[in-house]
């Protein structure tokens, strides 16, 4: 695809009505994943924590 269509295209998103609603749709997407992997990073320490604890639980029961 040439310059001048990539031009006229991106003209056009910019001049419709529908280009702002998408890059709201993208900041939302945006929030949404950060607090997902917020979340999950939160749940992967808390999960790493517990196994820590039952390891040296087990290691203690075991006499180690």
């Amino acid at each position: 695809m040439s310059i001048v269509h990539w031009r006229a295209k991106l003209k056009r998103v910019m001049l419709s009505e529908d280009g702002p609603t998408a890059v709201e749709y993208a900041v939302m997407l945006a929030l949404i994943v950060i607090a997902c992997v917020g979340a999950v990073k939160n749940l992967a320490t808390a999960t790493g924590s517990s196994f820590d604890r039952s390891s040296a639980a087990i290691n203690q029961a075991m006499g180690g």
